[in-house]
């Protein structure tokens, strides 16, 4: 999620929907917590952000790995998995799959989403498909070397979040990159703003799940893009150092803390991108806000929460969403025939050296 898109005018204000029979299933998932789930533990260490239980290794010693979620993988089903028919699948068109997601995501506005082809053309027929969270030049190139159809990217390409081509700086490195990708064939597909509220498996629940937090917000706000999830009273420090193992598996093995370490929290507020405002996670009624560095800043909103007692555990961007490109897989393993779809792993955006 790079920065706000049709529909997100209204995020300043909260609309919870309460449940307590959700309330009670999210504080027994709070027992499961302590530790990532099997399918999600690191065993080895790659140069980017390992996924390893989850992964095959396309090129080994790259440090590179691409990932086909397993239907065992602890994630909200999108729907029962396609039996084989014996017969070749039909060939699908990169604007196809476009349509395919624009379609069925009633909360955006066609005319004006970022979601579309941003370079390659519109008419390929797509067998592969790489799924990432953002189009860097290095995952561009993986694409491509691996003989991948489509590259499917969260995040812009060229840096900026909306009319990327008409807005791309002119330099170098831009002119480079889009030459690269128009002379090798590759599609390239933003899947932003459907992805961001896809019901069940989209950004904010993939992350509340592969947290332990469960799989259905007790309350939502800013439109359904921010979500709270109750668990049993714990102390800041211990819960966020859960946050951390979680976050391990997918490249940050620690997050950052403000707050009392020894306060009880329970009302766990979880955010993505730019959808991490403070003030609409304490209207929701939550203790605890997990944000990213994307969408907050230290002299504003989380100063003004440490001053009112409220505690932020704050994720690298990358991380937050990483969780989303791998449901986002496999709905489409599932959803579209004909195509294969893999997970290029992004993870944390950042290595910590010290």
């Amino acid at each position: 999620m790079a920065a706000a898109a049709g529909g997100r005018s209204g995020a300043s204000s909260a609309t919870s929907r309460a449940s307590s029979s959700s309330a009670r299933a999210s504080a027994r998932n709070a027992s499961s917590f302590s530790s990532p789930p099997a399918s999600h533990r690191t065993t080895t260490t790659p140069r980017r952000a390992p996924i390893s239980a989850i992964s095959r290794c396309l090129s080994p010693g790259s440090g590179w790995t691409c990932a086909r979620t397993p239907a065992s993988a602890s994630w909200p089903r999108s729907g029962a998995p396609r039996a084989s028919t014996g017969r070749r699948e039909s060939l699908v068109k990169a604007i196809e799959i476009n349509q395919h997601f624009l379609s069925r995501a009633s909360w955006l506005d066609p005319a004006k989403t970022v979601d579309r082809v941003i370079v390659g053309d519109p008419q390929k027929e797509v067998r592969r498909l790489l799924v990432t969270w953002i189009a860097s030049f290095r995952a561009v190139r993986a694409a491509v070397e691996r003989g991948f159809d489509m590259l499917m990217t969260h995040e812009p390409s060229f840096w900026v979040h909306a009319n990327e081509l008409e807005k791309m700086e002119r330099s170098e490195i831009a002119s480079a990159k889009r030459l690269y990708i128009e002379q090798s064939g590759l599609v390239v597909l933003r899947n932003h703003d459907a992805w961001d509220r896809w019901p069940e498996v989209g950004i904010p629940w993939a992350w509340g799940q592969f947290l332990g937090l469960g799989g259905k917000p007790v309350a939502t706000g800013a439109g359904g893009y921010q979500h709270r999830y109750d668990v049993e009273p714990v102390a800041l420090d211990e819960f966020a150092a859960r946050v951390a193992r979680r976050t391990a598996a997918i490249g940050e093995s620690a997050v950052q803390v403000v707050g009392d370490g020894k306060r009880l929290v329970s009302h766990v507020g979880i955010g993505t991108g730019c959808a991490c405002d403070i003030r609409v996670f304490q209207e929701m009624g939550c203790d605890v806000s997990i944000v990213c560095d994307d969408g907050s800043c230290y002299w504003g909103p989380i100063q003004r929460a440490e001053d009112g007692g409220h505690a932020v555990i704050r994720v690298n961007h990358g991380t937050s969403e990483e969780p989303g490109m791998m449901t986002l897989t496999r709905y489409i393993n599932e959803a579209l025939p004909g195509v294969e779809a893999e997970h290029l792993p992004h993870g944390a955006t950042f290595r910590l050296v010290g």
